[in-house]
């Protein structure tokens, strides 16, 4: 495949092309933001690479590299349960247009998008499977998460596999699939002991503050837990929904220790030293992406800090589905 790689971000969707096996170069990538493309260029120094808004993207260009396969991560704030859900009123999304009217006068063979669950409801999701039907792909829609494929996390999001016919599927498509086609569900494989940095650095540390204003809404999740919540763009910035915390203690010592402070009378000081026995902390930049099935290998430069590196991979995909994708599509 000859690949071009739109809202490339941090090359987690090159990252799956590679983990998939499959013969195949990404012949161009075109992401706006600079910080981004600083760390991906710093992952893929040899990929061609642009500073580019999509919204003055042109057929000719897109053409005239060759390419036989689009993959791409539109914005998806747009559509998120906790943005506006402005759909195509929201500005974001004009990119996305502009790349849907591009499409009747492509090459392009072969699509894969991700997207943020909810999408499948969108206004967007319908003038995609038009312009499809227009353009005469087959296509298939998902909402999967890792956690079907054996990994402790959670993050259910929406995929679009599509060909231009007479390319097709080896399975028959239909409505919107909730797993892979012939392959059933895992069983989670590993827990997070598995995933976590020994030694973490004190700074991932919960402050007593954080403690005793959200502690009621946090996830807490134990160094043999087979499970943490989706990990989004506003991780250890915000608490509630944002992701899991981590505890060094069992999952039995964690319930142990929620369950008595249901049961005792609320008193502030002794709550927070029942708390703090937890020894709670924010899971590490190195943990999160471990999680979403980046390689080893993979850095960050040094001037990237943690609230960029958990803002870019709460923005990025996880490698083992878009792998699984890739080898369907």
């Amino acid at each position: 495949m000859n690949v071009l790689e739109l809202y490339s971000g941090i090359g987690g969707l090159h990252l799956a092309l590679k983990k998939s096996g499959i013969k195949g170069d990404v012949v161009c990538s075109i992401e706006i933001n600079p910080s981004a493309n600083k760390v991906y260029g710093y992952n893929f120094p040899n990929t061609f690479l642009l500073n580019y808004n999509l919204e003055n993207l042109t057929a000719e260009f897109v053409n005239q590299l060759k390419v036989d396969t689009i993959l791409m991560s539109p914005p998806c704030q747009p559509f998120t349960r906790n943005g506006l859900k402005k759909d195509v009123q929201d500005p974001r999304t004009s990119s996305f247009l502009r790349i849907l009217s591009l499409l009747p006068h492509t090459t392009v063979r072969k699509i894969l998008i991700e997207n943020v669950k909810g999408f499948e409801t969108s206004e967007m999701r319908e003038k995609l499977t038009e312009t499809l039907m227009q353009c005469k792909f087959v296509f298939q829609e998902f909402i999967l998460s890792p956690s079907q494929f054996g990994i402790p996390n959670t993050r259910h999001r929406y995929y679009c596999l599509a060909k231009r016919i007479p390319d097709s599927f080896s399975f028959q498509t239909g409505p919107l699939m909730t797993k892979l086609p012939g392959i059933a569900n895992m069983d989670i494989q590993f827990s997070l002991s598995k995933i976590v940095e020994e030694n973490a650095s004190e700074c991932y540390k919960i402050s007593d503050y954080i403690l005793r204003k959200y502690f009621s809404v946090m996830d807490i999740c134990g160094i043999d837990s087979k499970r943490s919540c989706c990990f989004t763009k506003g991780y250890s910035r915000y608490i509630h929904g944002t992701g899991s915390v981590y505890s060094n203690k069992t999952e039995f010592e964690v319930t142990s220790v929620l369950n008595n402070l249901n049961k005792c009378q609320m008193q502030q000081d002794k709550d927070l030293k029942q708390i703090k026995e937890l020894n709670l902390r924010f899971f590490t930049p190195k943990e999160v992406s471990r999680l979403m099935c980046f390689p080893e290998n993979y850095s960050f430069p040094s001037e990237i800090s943690d609230k960029q590196k958990y803002m870019m991979l709460g923005n990025s995909v996880n490698v083992a589905v878009v792998s699984e994708l890739m080898q369907l599509l």
